[in-house]
Order: C-alpha cells, then structure tokens, then sequence
C-alpha cells in the first residue's frame, strides 16, 4: 500500500491521520508549526496560558470515536468534563438564563425566567431540536458529501422542510418561542457559521441542539489544546511520523496522480495519497492547476473577532466557564457587521476556565472575551484595532469585570489571526450560505487529481470542532477504499 502524507497538524489532519494509520496504513505529517494544534492552538504571555483557538467542545463521541479507531478510550488519553451550566446567558435588562442541557432542569430554568407558559413553548421546541437532528445528522453533516447525488436524499430533505429545516433561523425559533431573550439564546449560534439569524437557515438550529442539549465540555487539563496534543500522542503510538517546523511546498503529480509532497527545504516525501488539512485558500500554493476548485472562484468569508485574553491576579467567584453577555440591539448588530462596520452594541463571549494548575499561578486565573468583528476584507483594521480595543475594556469594566487596562494581555485581531494563516483574517473560514454548504462547500477530494483529498473547514461539514473531526474521517474513509 502506497504511504500517505497529511499537510497540516490540526484537529482535522490528526483525525485523518488516526483513522489510517489504525488501519495500517504507512503516515507522516507535516505541520509547518512547532506543535499541534492548527487552529487549536495555545499561546503563553507570562505565567499565563491561553487558548487561542476554539473554546468550546461538544459531541466528544466524535473524539472518543478517533481514539476508538485505534482500539483506545478517550478517558485514558483526554479526561473530559462537562460544564455546569454550558452557558450562561445575561441580557441587557440584568437577568440571566443558565444553559443547562438536562430537559426537567432546562425547563424549570426557563420557567423561573420566562414563565410557565414559555416553559411548556420550550419543551416542544427543544422536542423539535432533537428531531431536527437525528434527521440531518445522518444524511447531511455525518456523511461524504463530494458527489452531487448524496445530496438528493428525498426523505431527509422532505422531512426537513416539515419541520421548517429551510425557514430562516430567527423565525423558525419565533415560531415556538415568544420571550425575545429564549430566542436568543437559541439563534445566537448562527454566528458560528458565520451568518446571522436572520440569513441562517433552520437547519443550523442543530448548533443549538449540540450546545444546549448535547452539553458543552472541556479538558480537565491542558486546556482545549490538549486535544491535538492527545490525538499527536496517539498518532506517534500508532507508528506514524510527525514532522514539526518543516513547511510543504508542492503537491507533486504525474499523469496518474499524486507522487508525492516536497518540502520547502528540498527534501521530498513519496505518497499515493496526501490529505491537504490547513487553509484551502492558502494551500493553493501547493496544489497542481487541477487540483482548482471552481466553487472557490468567489469565496465568501465569515466575520472574524477581536479577542482578548487576559491574566487576571484574583479568582471570579461565581463565574461561568462561558458567559455570554447580550447587548441592547440585535438586528442592528448583525446588520452593521454584514456591512463591514463594526458592531454598535456587541454581544461578548466571556470565558474563564477552572483553574488546572498550569494556565495561571495559584489564586490566578484567566479570561478571554470574543467580540465578532469585519474581516480584513471589510475593514481597515489599521484605524479599527486601538479603538474597538479600547471600547471592549470599558464595556468589560461596565459589565463589573474591573479595570482591566493594566493587566497582561494578548489581543488577537483580523491582521493576527492573518499571520497566523487564516485568509481574510478570520478563523472562521467561509461561512456557511446555501452556495457554500454540503456539496456547494469546496470539495473533500480533487477529482481531476487521484490520491489528493482535503479536510477542515474549508471542505463539508464545515467549521467547529464536531465537523473539522468528521471531515478527517471521511478523508481517511475514501482513502482506505480506493486502490492506487
């Protein structure tokens, strides 16, 4: 069997690299880093660590089932827990809503803020949620979408336009809900995909369901970079080579396909099969004329953010792993940022994990608050950075966070998060409209190129944790059918 070679040490080219090399097949990846992670990254100012990748994780099966690939259990490798409350939701008029993802608790927490009557709406909402998914699930997000027919799925398709699958999001959830602040913490999540509410599809009420049903987890230690840390462990234990600090250079191919990777330092790695795992627009660089998609002819990026993270000398009595603190508007939020300005009253994701003893001194802790911002493509973030970042220090400070000014930080805009590789400055990748979702998303395989495959969010499912891993599955799974 010809070896394979995966470009890129993220969650998505790790997952790819476990599922083949426990089923025997010869691996090496590259990652043009020092350390794994791709998207999933840490960094250190200080005695403080950060996250500076995704900080939320949910439907850990999909990580147990890497690990079970190779015969292991994920408690052995990466102790979880789940977060009580998943979120906490504060609302401009002071009152708040735990996010718990037990029914009766849920329920009776929405009876206490909203009243009886929305209790019993919430009920046949979150019943709606569940069936919601256990239809797209399995036929569009858990499955191999680079051939038109999968698509066509009857059935699914006429099941999710009854249960308003293709309504748009905002009014799916008025549909069911009354209480503005329930629909709210039900559609904010379309932000993830990089479209609002009120353009999201209903379909992407399955974020929902994955957040406040599904439950929300995270590392007992090491923070969410502990995961790829994990997965690399697993993948040297399984024989297969990692190879940091060496950045590829070409896709090399011949009449028959793939031949290969060169690596910028001249040394070059033979392989039948490559799975490309790192930004699609960027990979371009690497990938022969064939290997062009034309569904990246006119991409369309997600809004990115300004993050801050911060070290923080005293404890948050009380503090939620993640808060989310609402503004006073909202459609007017949304509108602003599709227009490439910034928000007039952003919502913040405020997240401060447990102490582990090894991301803050003792008595130490750490936050980081995400406001969503215009990528590069949008804004002139030269003017934009010292004022949006001087705004989020007040609004912290209001929000009874304390001055913050004085504290060590780390601020990651649009021009970081471009250094960092992500096109257009956003994390995010492309976002998730009608013309770039399933089979209309670029392409998990180059069909003009045999043996070359793609995975993480450039490619279906898309961006999150939950699709990055499925994505590197289903790479894995194409490679170990074909026969080259």
């Amino acid at each position: 069997m010809s070896p394979v070679v995966v470009i890129g040490a993220g969650l998505g080219g790790l997952a790819a690299a476990v599922h083949l090399a426990a089923a025997g097949r010869q691996v090496s990846v590259v990652e043009a880093r020092d350390e794994p992670g791709g998207c999933c990254g840490t960094a250190r100012l200080g005695a403080y660590r950060f996250d500076i990748g995704p900080s939320v994780l949910t439907m850990p099966g999909l990580l147990a089932e890497v690990f079970g690939a190779a015969g292991q259990e994920l408690r052995h490798w990466l102790p979880l827990r789940r977060l009580d409350p998943s979120y906490r939701m504060v609302f401009d008029d002071g009152s708040r809503l735990d996010m718990l993802p037990e029914r009766e608790a849920m329920a009776e927490q929405v009876r206490t803020v909203c009243g009886p009557a929305e209790a019993a709406r919430y009920e046949r909402y979150r019943r709606l949620l569940d069936e919601l998914f256990r239809v797209e699930w399995p036929a569009f997000i858990d499955a191999d979408m680079t051939r038109l027919r999968a698509l066509f799925r009857p059935a699914a398709l006429l099941r999710l336009a009854a249960l308003g699958g293709f309504r748009r999001l905002d009014r799916l959830a008025a549909r069911h809900l009354t209480d503005p602040r329930l629909i709210k913490a039900h559609t904010f999540q379309a932000l993830y995909v990089g479209l609002s509410p009120q353009r999201a599809l209903g379909v992407y009420a399955v974020i929902a369901h994955m957040d406040t049903i599904g439950g929300v987890y995270f590392p007992e230690r090491g923070g969410m970079h502990a995961i790829p840390v994990a997965m690399a462990a697993l993948l040297e234990k399984l024989g297969a080579s990692i190879r940091y600090g060496l950045r590829a250079k070409r896709v090399e191919t011949d009449g028959d396909g793939v031949t290969g990777v060169l690596l910028e330092d001249g040394e070059r790695l033979p392989a039948g099969h490559v799975v490309v795992a790192c930004d699609r627009l960027a990979a371009r660089r690497l990938l022969p004329d064939l290997a062009d998609d034309w569904r990246l002819r006119r991409p369309r990026h997600s809004p990115s953010c300004l993050v801050m993270h911060v070290g923080l000398d005293r404890s948050l009595a009380g503090q939620a792993h993640h808060t989310l603190h609402f503004g006073r508007t909202w459609r007017e939020t949304f509108t602003a940022l599709a227009a490439g300005r910034p928000q007039p009253d952003p919502s913040l994701l405020v997240t401060c994990p447990e102490p582990d003893g090894e991301a803050a001194p003792d008595g130490h802790v750490t936050l980081s608050v995400l406001e969503p911002a215009p990528n590069l493509r949008r804004a002139d973030w030269s003017r934009l950075r010292p004022k949006l970042e001087a705004r989020l220090l007040g609004r912290m400070a209001e929000l009874g966070y304390g001055d913050l000014a004085g504290a060590p930080r780390l601020v990651l805009d649009p021009p970081a998060w471009a250094a960092r590789g992500h096109s257009a400055g956003t994390p995010f990748a492309l976002d998730h409209r009608f013309t770039q979702t399933a089979w209309l998303r670029p392409s998990g395989v180059a069909r003009r190129v045999p043996g070359l495959h793609f995975a993480g969010m450039y490619t279906a499912p898309g961006v999150g944790v939950p699709p990055v891993l499925i994505s590197g599955r289903l790479a894995a799974e194409r490679i170990l059918k074909e026969v080259r």
